[in-house]
This record gives C-alpha cells, sequence and structure tokens, in this order.
C-alpha cells in the first residue's frame, strides 16, 4: 500500500513528530509531506523517507521563523502537491497539513493533535502575549486562518484525536465525531532499572517555552519561594523569562536525551503548568518514577492520577488556578506528601500509553476504516 504522511514541519522533536516516527513503523515505505525541514536541527529521525518541502521550505528566513509566519501556511499547504497515486493519506494535524489537496477518492485519516489553538478556544492567549499594536493586525490574520481552516475540515473521512479532551474540541470546533487513541511514550523509557534516591534536590520544568505553556508562572512562583528550579527546552519566551529569573532558576535549553535523564535523577517533581491538548512529557517524566504537579485542566485530566485518600496509587498533584498561590499551596502539599509517592505504580501507570500499545490500536483504527471503504 502506498501511503503519504503529511506534518505541519520537522524543525524540532516534540510530541507531534514522535507520533509521526511511530506511525512510520506501520508504514516503513510511506513518503512525507511537510511545510518546514530542517535536518540540522532534527537530526536523522525520518531515515531514508521521501521528503517533500512546501514552497515556503526554500526560504531559509521563514524556515528559521516559521511560527511567525502562520498567515502563509495555506499557501504552503497548497503549493504540496502528491507526486504519486496513493492509496493512503495520513495528516498529523495541529496546524494546516489536513489541507492538503486529496485526490478523488483517496482516504483521508487525520491524527489530530488540536484543532489550531490560535484559531480555535486560544485565540486570546496569543493575542495578550504580543505588543499591544500589533494584536488588531494579529487577529485579523488569525481570521483569515480560521476561516480556511473551516474549509478544510471535510477534507478528511476520519478524525483520531489524541484525547478525550481534543475529541470534544473536534466535536465542538470541526462538528466531526473521532475516535481516539493516546499517543506514543517510546519502549525504550522503561528498559532502564528504576532509580530511587532519597536525595533529589530540584523541581524541573520541561518542554517548549512558549507562552500558553506558562512557564512565567513557574518563574515567579520559584523567585518567591527560593527553591531550586531547572527549565529544560528553548522557545519564544526563554529570553524574557531568563532576565525575569533569579539565581534559583538554571535554565538548560533543548538537550540530548542523556543530559535529561542526568536532570531526572535530581528531580522530585515535573511542573506541568498550561493547558495542554494532551502532553506527552508528564508521561515520559512518569516513566521514571517521578511525579507530576499539574495544572487542573486540558490533556492532564487524562495522565495524572491524584487519589487523595492512598496518596501511594497517584502519579501527581493538581493545582486549581494559574496563580502563584494556587501553585505554591500544591508545593507545600507535594512536600508534605513527597515520601509516600509510589515510583513504581507511577511508572506503570505510565506503561498504560508505551509505543505498542498505540501501534496496535492505530492499526487497528485504520484498518478498519479501510476495510469499511
Amino acid at each position: 500500500m502506498k501511503v503519504a504522511i503529511i506534518h505541519y514541519w520537522f524543525i524540532t522533536r516534540r510530541g507531534g513528530e514522535k507520533v509521526v516516527e511511530s506511525i512510520l513503523k506501520l508504514f516503513p515505505d510511506a513518503d512525507i509531506y511537510t511545510l518546514f525541514y530542517d535536518k540540522n536541527t532534527y537530526g536523522n529521525h525520518l531515515g531514508n523517507h521521501k521528503i517533500y518541502t512546501s514552497s515556503l521550505d526554500k526560504w531559509g528566513f521563514l524556515r528559521k521563523n516559521y511560527q511567525k509566519f502562520f498567515p502563509l501556511y495555506p499557501y504552503g499547504i497548497k503549493s504540496l502537491k502528491l507526486l504519486d497515486d496513493y492509496d493512503l493519506i495520513i495528516s498529523s494535524e495541529s496546524g494546516p497539513a489536513k489541507g492538503i489537496e486529496i485526490p478523488n477518492g483517496t482516504p483521508h485519516v487525520c491524527y489530530i493533535h488540536s484543532p489550531m489553538r490560535y484559531c480555535w478556544g486560544f485565540t486570546q492567549e496569543y493575542l495578550v502575549s504580543v505588543n499591544r499594536f500589533l494584536r488588531p493586525i494579529l487577529s485579523y490574520f488569525f481570521k483569515r486562518l480560521k476561516n480556511w481552516d473551516k474549509n478544510t475540515i471535510n477534507n478528511v473521512d476520519l478524525y483520531i484525536a489524541n484525547s478525550m479532551n481534543v475529541a470534544k474540541r473536534v466535536k465542538k470546533f470541526y462538528n466531526r465525531e473521532s475516535s481516539i487513541v493516546y499517543p506514543p511514550i517510546s519502549n525504550d523509557l522503561f528498559e532502564k532499572k528504576l532509580e530511587i534516591d532519597s536525595n533529589r534536590d530540584i523541581f524541573l520544568s520541561f518542554g517548549a517555552i512558549t507562552p500558553y505553556k506558562r512557564v512565567d508562572l513557574l518563574i515567579d512562583t520559584f523567585n518567591k519561594n527560593g527553591e531550586k528550579l531547572i527549565v529544560i527546552g528553548d522557545g519564544s519566551e526563554l529570553a524574557k523569562l531568563r532576565k525575569k529569573a533569579n539565581k534559583n532558576i538554571e535554565f538548560k535549553g533543548s538537550l540530548r536525551w542523556l543530559d535529561i535523564e542526568e536532570v531526572l535523577s535530581r528531580t522530585r517533581a515535573l511542573l506541568f503548568p498550561g493547558e495542554e491538548d494532551f502532553g506527552m512529557i508528564p508521561l515520559e517524566v512518569m516513566a521514571y518514577g517521578i511525579p507530576v504537579i499539574a495544572y487542573k485542566k486540558g490533556g492532564a485530566l487524562e495522565t495524572v492520577i491524584e487519589n487523595d485518600n492512598f496518596i501511594q496509587k497517584s502519579s501527581g498533584l493538581f493545582f486549581e488556578h494559574q496563580s502563584v498561590d494556587s501553585l505554591q499551596s500544591s508545593i507545600n502539599q507535594f512536600k508534605k506528601l513527597e515520601r509516600s509517592f509510589d515510583p513504581s505504580w507511577i511508572r506503570d501507570h505510565a506503561k498504560k500509553f508505551r509505543e505498542q500499545i498505540f501501534l496496535k490500536k492505530i492499526s487497528s483504527e485504520i484498518n478498519n476504516f479501510l476495510d469499511a471503504k
């Protein structure tokens, strides 16, 4: 079967890209189509697959600043032409990927990480993060992109959502039903012996440093409490938050996984302060037996288990509001309960999301869909 996989971009290797790499294990001869591909930053994780990029990718400036040029995404997708007679199209979507032109009758399955956040439900969060003089311009382009996105909804035959949270958003904004397959957590993370060390000394923030991730809330909280915080990741907010942070907060930038494991060996808890569509990082950290302190909204509700009556069967704690007081209250509660968490139970919980389960479920969804065609 000839398969084409469409993904928004391959610049950094985050959750969406790891999903594509897993899907490629089911379709080892698939071709890949994307808006932008930077092999220097992404590495050789796509193997020998044929990779076709949009006309936007010819301009290094656009690729380097890809997130700022969202008004051009529809033009980029339009420039991507499928170069073979494919039996199946799979789009990996939280941007414009599903909008690629599909030949009549070719089945199109969309694994959706989220309807575009800056168009559906989170527009205001993006607008308040920019200069107020730019907001009317951005608002105009968000509306245009939203209208374009509406017109691509029925370009998809089957939506597979990465969580119940996203399935609800697909129903609300697209008025389409979707099945649910949780994204894959690498089997490799469960192979090493679980280290149980009582001398852990830091809290951890791990992931992209962008406005909706709310790393700013962590900086404000740890500036006040003086506890040790390590921040792993890169993004548009990094320089601003570095200037704001006190000396008890250390920014590591992007790290190799080996170096991340070294930080994890010192980690008391992962802090997860944003409202995520799903969020793979909490589960990746739980694979090391580490609990999570998460904002009680979005995808975290499907991965973080808080059992007030039996903390030994909990994978973390929630905080109710995105405020310093609410987060600090949960940190204080965590410190009282810290030694009651069971690392083995936390790891076993994370195993429910491992890659082999993802591959089995998504393969079943796709095969059932094709059989019914």
